[in-house]
């Protein structure tokens, strides 16, 4: 048997099992030997029968001296079996398990294993783990730290455990692929010796041991992914090496002529995407910036620079609020140069002329009848909303052999350790200070208690002429919003109505249509909705300087970093500005995980923390770059994501083509073609 084989070769294993198992992400005999225990049942110390109490979790062996089958008054069919040893005896129940008594006689020895109840008046195992001991095999279910997997319906860990076990005692082949030198070098265990002790450990240390090779093994294909990504791009030529030092003076007034003033991160940041543009390969660099760090601003340099060398800029963003909002900045910044620009969406089309130097746009660019001439510099904003494909596509929209150069944006903070890892394949800048004057926002963790007190407050600053953001809980982790979101924020824009009779309340939610949410954000932006009630759709690109509070309700359905980015919306204007977390849990751990923004923190600050609390689920872009299918790489292991980085820098600067470890390339072919990429 061969590990790519299907699952249905597996003893045992026929077409209703694969399908159960399919539902687990198991198709083949490798992902069943991958399919890790995500905790494991101690059960390394026996107990003595006459030691037992109710409400233990314990393990015992025995012989049977009694068993049968009986049902009760309620209709449940029940096994019962007596289980006794030196020191006394006691009683174990399975409901609807009548198959039992063909296998466990009276006389025969057992080890059981499981939570010790008390059961009609009488101390007793109620389903428990059983298995018949048989002379010199080493006990899976009931004895040492048993394997806990992820299941399904009717596919239990017993199952898994037997199945699993059957192929490690087989025949089957199980090669290494790490390069000899790194399981030298971070003292691994084989790839059969920690198959073996990550499903059945010897010790805790054991388990642990086997774990971190599987960590590492993930982190280094990942990076030795993007290492390839990062080699195949280099290789790519661009016919449109756009000198900053031919155009040096233009810059230098622009940039004095920007009715602020660049910070230190913005220069820095300026000055490598410069670098890049100089070059004849072409730049592939992420711009990572917190909420309202200026990263339009460096992106307008870039594009100016694009103009001046006689190149297209093309300009995507993922909705059109957000485009709409970069057509009305760049426009601003760059039309008094001479820099023609054009909007594209799903309800606004420009003539059809070649005439314009810079495109704003959102998905509908894709779909534009003629492709786009001499484009030097392609930039995506909110980089994690958009798949490999569609970034290819649009490349390939500029109608041209060559390869434009390539900035991608995203507000959301990661940190750095983590941001190397998921965008290996990118060069990155980082912007990690905030534009001087800007005022912090005041932020408050409100109990429910306090809920009406403070709608009260917010009515009265309404009134007065202020504006105000209420959102609604986050109801699915998703990109895609749920239904249940929209009546949420239907719900509490009719509450607030009633509350707010003076003032015109708006409803915003992504099942709108787009031209009917361009409308609302338009009204909200001249001041005629005082409070927009909305669903996180808001979270990215909304700037309305006249917005002063934020009310963000189940405010611990959201990690730091998103309640963050929330925040940031209001606090664009001279005037003070507020952000309301109003929660429905009373507990102190939900009320102290969010008292860290009401400090000063910044987002990268709050990122780090959101990935302490709460895992990378919280962090976006994750999903996109496949580390959610990751098994059992820890990515808050800072040291861990370091070491798999140079790892990988090692395998690949001495074999970039990895044609001296066949095995690992074709490891890394299938772990790539595993990864999630968005729809």
């Amino acid at each position: 048997m061969n590990w790519t084989d299907p699952v249905e070769k597996i003893p045992y294993v026929g077409g209703v099992y694969a399908k159960r198992l399919g539902k687990l992400g198991v198709q083949s005999v490798r992902d069943l030997l991958y399919h890790f225990p995500f905790r494991y049942q101690d059960y390394t110390q026996t107990t003595k029968i006459r030691l037992l109490t109710a409400g233990a979790d314990a393990a015992v062996r025995g012989k049977i001296i009694k068993i049968g089958s009986i049902r009760t008054k309620g209709g449940k069919f029940m096994t019962k079996a007596a289980v006794a040893d030196e020191s006394g005896a006691i009683e174990a129940v399975w409901f609807y398990q009548p198959y039992l008594t063909r296998t466990l006689k009276e006389g025969v020895g057992v080890g059981l294993a499981g939570k010790v109840e008390n059961f009609g008046g009488k101390t007793s195992f109620v389903s428990p783990e059983v298995e018949v001991l048989k002379s010199g095999a080493v006990p899976s279910h009931t004895a040492g730290l048993v394997p806990i997997y992820p299941e399904t319906a009717n596919l239990s860990s017993k199952w898994l455990r037997t199945r699993i076990k059957g192929l490690l005692k087989s025949d089957l082949a199980l090669d290494e692929f790490l390069p000899p030198a790194v399981i030298k070098r971070y003292d691994l265990p084989s790839l059969p010796e920690a198959l073996k002790e990550i499903h059945f450990p010897q010790s805790a240390a054991a388990a642990r041991q086997a774990r971190y090779r599987f960590a590492l093994e993930e982190l280094l294909l990942f990076n030795l992914r993007s290492n390839t990504q990062r080699a195949a791009w280099e290789k790519r030529r661009t016919a449109y090496p756009l000198n900053p030092g031919d155009h040096q003076r233009e810059i230098d007034v622009f940039i004095k002529n920007l009715p602020f003033r660049l910070t230190e991160a913005q220069k820095r940041a300026t000055e490598e995407i410069l670098a890049d543009l100089g070059k004849n390969t072409p730049m592939n660099r992420l711009l990572q910036g917190d909420v309202g760090s200026g990263k339009t601003a460096v992106a307008a340099i870039a594009a100016y620079l694009s103009y001046l060398g006689g190149t297209r800029t093309i300009f995507m963003a993922p909705t059109e609020i957000l485009a709409d909002q970069h057509f009305q900045t760049l426009g601003m910044l760059l039309t008094p140069y001479g820099v023609k620009i054009a909007i594209q969406t799903g309800s606004k089309k420009p003539e059809p002329t070649d005439e314009f130097n810079l495109w704003i746009g959102t998905h509908a660019l894709f779909y534009r009848s003629q492709s786009f001439e001499k484009v030097g510099l392609v930039i995506i904003d909110e980089q994690h909303r958009f798949g490999v494909e569609q970034r290819t596509e649009l490349l390939q929209k500029s109608k041209s052999e060559v390869t434009p150069h390539l900035l991608t944006l995203t507000a959301t903070p990661i940190p750095r350790t983590l941001a190397l890892t998921v965008y290996g394949d990118l060069d990155l800048s980082v912007l990690d200070e905030l534009p001087p004057g800007r005022k912090r926002i005041k932020t408050f963790v409100v109990p429910s208690r306090k809920r009406d007190a403070g709608y009260q407050w917010i009515r009265q600053k309404v009134e007065l002429g202020e504006q105000a953001f209420v959102i609604c809980p986050l109801i699915e982790e998703s990109e895609v919003e749920s239904m249940r979101q929209v009546k949420a924020a239907t719900a509490q824009f009719e509450a607030i109505s009633r509350l707010m009779p003076n003032v015109k309340v708006g409803l915003l939610h992504g099942k709108m249509k787009a031209q009917e949410k361009t409308g609302i954000m338009d009204s909200f932006k001249r001041g005629e909705i005082g409070v927009l009630v909305s669903t996180p759709v808001v979270e990215v690109g909304i700037d309305v300087p006249n917005a002063t509070i934020m009310v963000i309700e189940a405010a611990e359905r959201f990690g730091l970093a998103s309640l963050h980015q929330l925040r940031g919306r209001v606090g664009r204007g001279s005037k003070d500005s507020y952000c309301f977390l109003f929660t429905n849990e009373e507990s102190s751990a939900a009320l102290e995980r969010l008292k860290p923004l009401e400090g000063g923190r910044n987002g990268f600050e709050l990122a780090e923390l959101d990935l302490k609390l709460r895992g990378p689920g919280e962090i976006y872009g994750v999903r996109q770059h496949g580390l959610t299918e990751l098994k059992v790489a820890d990515l808050t292991d800072a040291h861990l994501l370091k070491t798999a980085r140079e790892a990988a820098q090692d395998v690949f600067q001495e074999n970039p083509r990895l044609d001296r470890y066949p095995s690992l390339k074709e490891e890394l072919k299938r772990f790539s073609s595993a990864l999630v990429e968005p729809n």
